[in-house]
């Protein structure tokens, strides 16, 4: 028999940048929160004081900050005809542990979709025709539009403290901003940082090339900054210790400098750590939830948490496992394309151009997570898709983000990986290469998909949840314009050697080397229950008290970072579950 708690208004599972976004709006409210999470507490100080976190062996390399396999993980296989193996060892994606989440570790690059992004479907279907989308590909239009949407974009901005230039004010084309960006309705809370030779090197020859670089949004404070909770961020030093690590400047965008202090003021919340949720608990009726029930690691017994609201608020992969365990929304099957959940799982589609240059020093220890300089000249809405044979975009950024020896260590192709001329190959080209990444959307197929494994279990004995993913050919098309384009701009920068990275036609999913952490989709919003597992307010089709925020409402990823979407959205529905939801429980419309 599990322990009962209390009960409360509000139970939120999981405490990042969605949960925490969701309990201190809902506590203005005057309703009882708890959260629960389950990895441990953690705060600037003690858990990210300098020099402590700057340990690149520790979390750069070993992972500390990391959820760790053996405490939870996901099986993998490529295709149906495969039998899913467990990812025991982190590599080509790496979730968030502890309060903050992924929030916390992140490189602090937040962008806002294009307009195009979220009506994809319509934009290809009323400029080029149907017939050019692919068999396999499930390509949907969100449920909202970038105008309905612009005011959460503008409030998450605040709140996490975002630093850029405008390129699009009211529908005026803003000199030095990105013109090619949806509107804005002003310009960034912070102006954009300074940025690093290598990003002037890139700036100066994508001008000579007509394209039109501006400085990326960061998510990194340019000067001391209050946001709208009255949570204060110091400007970034630039000491390159972002992706994989806390920030102990107060400088980085994570829920820690943005949002949970603010909210443990609120007497009305609370929040328990080492409580692992192991399902949603469903009313005799199964038409809505009556609470969670959770493990708690410290007196290692079940507990039952009731609550009116259950807001699923993990990461991406975890809230998708939960609503598959808990029986919210009709499983997705790729043979027969019935059901939802699990649906439309994607990922990003990334390259890469490194440049050596003998005479030049670019101090590579000199940077932040979001430093440089960016293009959006090959983004979705400026490709034409019927001539070039694919759907997507990608957008382009140089600049030096972290020069830590270990991990970032460029050398020429070909040379030694150890003894004597890796040593001297060290000497030679370290802080001597700049790179230049394409980080690229990646549309949703009905192969690719999540739901629970038949054979391996979790340590409390539920089914792991199975990943079925490959790389696509439409995705790979993509992928190949914009190495042809790279290559074309790298060589007009008189580099002594130039390294190309990009996934050849043909590439298979590799689930070893890191590639990005952004898991989308599996609990995607839709227009119908038929289509998606949750509505244009996340909130869950058959279960109405449930709500699923995050990037597993994406109904195929973005040509961008995701956290500005995901941010957005996270406003988006806190504003409907106020302004709608709690006078008048019911499904929303």
């Amino acid at each position: 028999m599990a322990r009962q708690e209390k009960k409360k208004d509000v139970v939120i599972v999981g405490l990042g940048w969605t949960g925490s976004i969701a309990g201190i709006e809902l506590a203005q409210e005057g309703l009882e929160i708890v959260a629960l999470e389950r990895g441990h507490d953690q705060s600037v100080v003690p858990n990210f004081q300098y020099p402590n976190q700057i340990d690149e062996l520790k979390y750069g390399v070993r992972l500390k900050n990391f959820q760790h396999p053996r405490m939870q993980t996901v099986t993998v296989r490529r295709n149906e005809a495969e039998t899913a193996l467990p990812y025991r060892s982190l590599g080509s994606f790496l979730p968030g542990n502890g309060v903050g989440g992924a929030g916390t570790h992140w490189n602090g690059l937040n962008w806002r979709p294009q307009e195009q992004e979220l009506s994809l479907r319509s934009y290809v279907r009323d400029n080029w025709g149907e017939q050019i989308i692919p068999d396999d590909m499930v390509l949907q239009d969100y449920p909202v539009t970038y105008d309905e949407m612009e005011p959460f974009f503008t409030r998450f901005e605040k709140v996490a403290g975002i630093s850029g230039k405008a390129g699009n004010i009211k529908g005026q084309i803003q000199e030095g901003g990105n013109p090619f960006e949806g509107w804005r309705s002003e310009e960034y809370p912070m102006p954009a940082l300074p940025t690093t030779y290598d990003a002037s090197l890139f700036e100066k020859a994508a001008k000579a090339a007509g394209l039109h670089p501006f400085p990326a949004p960061a998510g990194i404070a340019s000067q001391a900054y209050t946001n709208p909770y009255g949570m204060q961020m110091g400007p970034c030093n630039f000491c390159g210790f972002c992706e994989r690590y806390g920030c102990y400047q107060y400088s980085k965008s994570m829920p820690q400098t943005c949002t949970l202090d603010a909210l443990k003021a609120y007497p009305n919340f609370s929040y328990r750590t080492g409580a692992e949720v192991l399902r949603v608990e469903m009313a005799q009726d199964g038409k809505t939830a009556t609470g969670v029930t959770y493990y708690d690691y410290a007196t290692k017994e079940e507990v039952f948490q009731p609550a009116d609201i259950v807001i699923l608020a993990s990461y991406q992969l975890n809230n998708v496992h939960l609503m598959l365990l808990s029986g919210i929304g009709q499983p997705y099957n790729a043979v027969t394309g019935e059901g939802v959940t699990g649906k439309n799982y994607a990922y990003q589609m990334n390259g890469g151009v490194t440049l050596f240059f003998k005479d030049a020093n670019f101090n590579p220890f000199v940077g932040h997570g979001a430093n440089g300089i960016a293009i959006d000249d090959y983004s979705i809405s400026q490709i034409d898709f019927g001539k070039e044979g694919f759907i997507g975009g990608a957008y382009w950024r140089a600049g030096t983000f972290n020069g830590q020896p270990i991990r970032s260590m460029p050398l020429p192709k070909g040379t030694a990986s150890w003894g004597g001329k890796w040593k001297e190959a060290i000497g030679e080209w370290y802080g001597h290469a700049m790179s230049i990444g394409t980080h690229g959307s990646h549309m949703s197929y009905k192969t690719n998909h999540l739901d629970l494994d038949p054979t391996y279990t979790d340590p409390h004995g539920r089914p792991l949840m199975r990943m079925t993913f490959n790389w696509n050919p439409n995705d790979l098309r993509m992928n190949q314009f914009q190495k042809r384009k790279a290559e074309e701009l790298a060589k007009t920068m008189g580099a002594n050697i130039t390294d190309i990275g990009f996934k050849d036609v043909g590439a298979q999913y590799d689930v070893r080397p890191y590639q990005t952490t952004h898991n989308t989709g599996g609990h995607i919003m839709s227009d119908s229950p038929t289509t998606g597992a949750v509505n244009k307010f996340s909130q869950a089709w058959d279960k109405h008290n449930v709500f699923a925020m995050g990037a597993g409402n994406f109904v195929q990823n973005t040509q961008y970072n995701p956290t500005g979407l995901v941010g957005g959205l996270a406003y988006h529905t806190v504003h409907a579950i106020r302004t709608q939801y709690l006078s008048n429980p019911r499904p929303l419309v």
